[in-house]
């Protein structure tokens, strides 16, 4: 019995320190750079706040009816999306940047449901991600249907178990040519798992990292652009497709 105890109290405490390793772990993600926390300032322009558990970014003293939800990569600070967030509300949408527990959006797949009921006033949703926030965003789509207007993947690709061939969604997949992640191949092989009619944006040069502002990320390549040429080209496509759907009856 003594012996069997003894086992029984060092597997205990192997298991504490693994749980709080991984803890640990998800509690110090990748932080954002300074060029993202300056995009956390309110301006004339521009309204930026925390009024639940998720950011808000919308043009000042106006009500859109138009929403994009963004789920954060995996162990990637919810902040280091500010400027995509602050550019894309610039032009009169309400963006939404969700912490998640301990950053991963795996944990909480479910968070666009408590946007959805705190805006009432939004007609339609996109709802996007980068990474693993946008493979959860597909699962999220699949799980409502209905609910979604639009999916963004941002370097990221539906589960095979998440296969939105068949969903009545819009869609967009946004990769770039030197992602060592989310590579090329990953996003062509997920073609079958998405409508017929996504849009396809490849950005030439561009990074796993340099969809968000939080420096590099091991096993990414180098990027052959900058930063912000690529943060540049993901707005404008976002844009577009945003407005698309606007457009659309």
């Amino acid at each position: 019995m003594k012996v069997l105890r003894k086992v029984l109290i060092g597997l205990l405490i192997i298991l504490l320190l693994v749980t709080g390793g991984f803890i640990f772990w998800g509690l110090t993600p990748s932080p954002p750079m300074p060029e993202a926390l300056a995009a956390m300032q309110r301006d004339s322009a521009l309204s930026v706040s925390r009024p639940s558990s998720w950011y808000e970014f919308k043009p000042a003293g106006s009500s859109p009816d138009s929403g994009f939800i963004f789920y954060p990569g995996g162990h990637v600070d919810a902040r280091a999306y500010a400027p995509l967030a602050r550019e894309l509300a610039r032009n009169g949408y309400l963006v939404i940047l969700p912490p998640m527990p301990l950053n991963l959006a795996v944990l909480a797949p479910n968070t666009a449901e408590k946007v959805l009921a705190a805006h009432p006033e939004v007609r339609r949703w996109v709802l996007g991600g980068h990474s693993l926030g946008g493979a959860m965003a597909a699962n999220f789509v699949r799980n409502h249907p209905g609910e979604i207007t639009g999916l963004a993947l941002i370097a990221s690709y539906p589960a095979a178990s998440d296969n939105l061939s068949s969903v009545n969604v819009k869609s967009i997949s946004i990769y770039a040519t030197q992602d060592g992640l989310a590579t090329a191949e990953k996003i062509a092989a997920s073609r079958a798992l998405l409508p017929s009619d996504t849009r396809w944006v490849e950005i030439i040069g561009g990074n796993h990292a340099g969809f968000g502002w939080y420096g590099n990320q091991p096993g990414d390549k180098p990027a052959s652009i900058t930063r912000e040429e690529q943060q540049r080209q993901v707005v404008s496509a976002l844009t577009d497709f945003l407005t698309s759907l606007k457009e659309s009856p």
